[in-house]
């Protein structure tokens, strides 16, 4: 505890990103720190398991003192420990939990072990800190797509699924067949942003009035199959298309769903949260449904320690507290 308010240090691990935070009450954030691997996993085309962990051991410990040194406080100061147990790569997974587990051990604080798919949803709180359930969450990145009914915080209804490739799945898919790099995403927006999206039918899996999960192996089987045959096609055209493709079906079941559960708020979590064709097309259909959306800002849609730090927090008030014993699960559900 500091000046009287009580500070929570949350730490992330679960992929290629190391971040940790520090926050007091009311979820401010006192030291934020993340380091990406981007451009170590780059040159493989996507992330190798066995770098990533030892990337974030050597990252771990120098960010942990240099977010205290930042947030202006010691160790003594610490009232709760939290880190990411699940889902995600359990080398990675470890060195959080083993990290955040032995300063909680040491001080003698609570830990707490945060799912991490809720820790997209609760990046929204950091904004809108009076956000208050029911609604609808589509929580879309690299390794999910899904619909999530927050009936309360206690009760999450998962509404909907994919059945193979996640949404940022298929943008580092659908960049790879492109030619562009990695990650998919932003690179394919860039490229998206003077083409036409209309230029390229590509299909949309899945449109059935009630089913609300998502395929998109489909898709990105169609793109390949387009550039076989058409390999001097517009290049911006082409990724304006395969985008369009995937914010469509990611939009319309959004609300599809909402409308479903008789809730008027949605919330969009996770990498693709970012993508800005995704934000233009949900504005359009809440401004014309009458319907409210909440998107967190770009820093808190990617991997980052202060959505665990929000997430961690409610439990924290809550006295909700994990025992040591609780250890990494790398296929945690929500």
């Amino acid at each position: 505890m500091k000046n009287g308010k009580r500070i929570l240090m949350a730490i992330e691990s679960s992929c290629d990103d190391t971040g940790v935070c520090i926050i007091s009450e009311d979820r401010e954030i006192l030291s934020n720190l993340l380091s990406s691997q981007v451009a170590i996993h780059n040159k493989f085309g996507g992330v190798v398991p066995e770098i990533a962990s030892r990337k974030h051991l050597e990252a771990i410990n120098p960010m942990i003192d240099t977010a205290l040194q930042e947030a202006g406080c010691g160790f003594s100061d610490i009232d709760a420990v939290a880190s990411t147990i699940g889902p995600g790569l359990i080398g990675a997974l470890l060195v959080g939990v083993s990290a955040a587990k032995a300063i909680a051990f040491t001080l003698g604080v609570p830990f707490i072990g945060v799912n991490h798919l809720k820790g997209h949803i609760y990046a929204n709180y950091l904004i809108y800190k009076d956000l208050q359930p029911p609604f609808m969450v589509l929580l879309c990145s690299g390794g999910h797509t899904q619909l999530i009914y927050v009936q309360d915080h206690d009760h999450l209804i998962r509404v909907g699924n994919t059945l193979d490739d996640a949404a940022g799945e298929a943008f580092d898919k659908g960049a790879r067949i492109l030619d562009l790099g990695y990650p998919g995403g932003p690179l394919i927006q860039k490229v998206a942003k003077s083409g036409n999206p209309k230029a390229v039918n590509f299909p949309r899996a899945l449109r059935e009035r009630n089913n609300f999960d998502f395929s998109f192996s489909g898709l990105k089987t169609s793109l390949l199959y387009h550039m076989r045959k058409n390999p001097k096609d517009n290049l911006s055209d082409v990724a304006a298309s395969y985008q369009e493709a995937i914010v469509d079906i990611l939009v319309e079941k959004s609300f599809r769903a909402a409308r479903k559960m008789g809730t008027k708020k949605v919330i969009f979590a996770g990498g693709v949260a970012a993508n800005e064709r995704l934000r233009e097309k949900a504005n359009q259909k809440a401004t014309s449904w009458g319907y409210q959306i909440y998107f967190p800002p770009l820093e808190f849609c990617t991997d980052n320690a202060a959505m665990i730090a929000s997430a961690a927090w409610h439990r924290f008030e809550q006295g909700d507290f994990d025992s040591l014993e609780i250890t990494a699960n790398p296929s945690l559900g929500i």
